[in-house]
């Protein structure tokens, strides 16, 4: 009930703060949106520094949990949500190069998204912070600590770096998440006064109807594999998970959703061994909607601000973001949270562009979150036939994770 009341008052927050934003954009007088603009300045700021230290604190201890117990099963699945994972954004990612170019029409010849800290409205003062480390080198860092610990006998250091996911958490929730919403207004408020809102609106309300019709593009084609697997009719496997699906509508949480989606891949025959393994695990490390929202909304914010998109770099974000989307369920605001860094660092986004991304993001993160459900569902499925032998009983069934 938390995370549900947490998804659900962020979101209202969320939409109240752009359209506030929108509105007092036609009648703020300048200096008093330079005080936004002071806060926005210095929260960006903060939100730079700490956010290597989310990766290290939140992406270490995920995949040193990932490392326990279930051997070339554990690896089994891990590798289908993550090659999901990263062919949902590989596939938004060609669809979005296709139709772009007519979808947002004369949009591509806008110069760019001007940030209001260098242009029309700039801030009081400004605050700088700089990283303990960049980016790059805290994925590396929690990449190799947290394959190393599930390496190491000993539990202390697993236990130091789930204390220190758990500060990272208490400084998200308690800081970041309650000043989101004044970072978002006073991001709508300074494109309005620079008279770029019409643009932003109406480029994104294309970019999330694509959004819609991407989610039932992926789910399809998931069951479908899953369907020829099992040699059942995906269609029927699709319609069973659609409880799970309405439920992370609502709850716009993977992990609240968990006993709703274990009973719909029972449903769908599912051996209950094999669902309460599969089901918790792609819970935290299969994010194919989430991903495939992520490069829609960067690629259309790249486009409408001119910056280059050079196809070989974008592949590389994809496959880095997949890795990324492991901490995703552990953050709350959901997985654009955890992708911050990695648009600032591997494409270039400046405060003006990740807030927009955050914004658009939450807006809809229920959706992401539903279609992320459901997937898992597919992979159940595959699971369950991979370990079901000839004469139907279940083969070395994979222990069910510690939660």
């Amino acid at each position: 009930m938390r995370l549900r009341s947490l998804s659900k008052n962020l979101l209202l927050r969320v939409l109240v703060a752009i359209v506030l934003g929108t509105v007092f954009g036609l009648f703020f007088p300048e200096w008093l949106a330079r005080v936004f603009m002071t806060f926005n300045g210095i929260f960006s700021q903060f939100l730079g520094f700490l956010i290597p230290l989310i990766i290290v604190g939140l992406v270490t201890p995920a995949i040193a949990d990932l490392g326990k117990g279930a051997g070339k099963w554990l690896a089994a699945t891990a590798a289908m949500a993550y090659g999901s994972t990263v062919f949902a954004g590989l596939l938004a990612f060609l669809v979005a190069k296709s139709t772009y170019p007519w979808l947002l029409g004369g949009h591509t010849a806008v110069d760019g998204l001007e940030n209001p800290e260098e242009h029309a409205l700039s801030g009081y003062f400004d605050i700088t912070m700089p990283p303990v480390f960049d980016v790059m080198t805290a994925l590396v860092l929690s990449f190799c600590l947290g394959v190393g610990i599930t390496f190491v006998r000993g539990t202390t250091l697993h236990q130091g770096f789930g204390e220190l996911r758990t500060i990272v958490m208490r400084i998200v929730e308690k800081i970041i998440i309650p000043l989101l919403p004044i970072y978002i207004f006073g991001m709508f408020l300074s494109l309005t006064m620079n008279g770029q809102i019409v643009l932003v609106i109406s480029t994104f309300l294309r970019v999330v109807i694509l959004a819609f019709v991407m989610t039932v593009v992926i789910l399809l084609i998931q069951y479908t594999i899953a369907g020829v697997v099992t040699k059942r009719n995906p269609l029927v496997l699709l319609k069973n998970m659609l409880p799970a699906y309405a439920t992370a509508l609502g709850t716009s949480s993977s992990a609240a959703t968990i006993p709703v989606t274990l009973e719909c891949t029972r449903r769908n025959g599912v051996d209950g061994r094999v669902a309460g393994f599969t089901v918790p695990l792609c819970a935290t490390i299969h994010l194919s909607g989430s991903t495939m929202k992520i490069v829609l909304f960067s690629l259309a914010i790249m486009t409408i601000s001119g910056m280059p998109i050079n196809t070989w770099q974008y592949v590389g974000f994809i496959f880095l973001l997949g890795v990324t989307m492991v901490a995703a369920p552990g953050v709350p605001g959901g997985a654009i949270m955890a992708a911050v860094a990695i648009l600032q660092s591997s494409l270039g986004f400046d405060e003006t562009a990740v807030g927009l991304m955050i914004a658009t993001y939450v807006a809809i993160d229920s959706f992401g979150t539903a279609c992320n459900v459901t997937g898992d569902g597919a992979i159940a499925a595959i699971m369950n036939r991979i370990l079901t032998g000839k004469d139907g009983t279940l083969r070395n069934a994979p222990p069910v994770p510690a939660q």
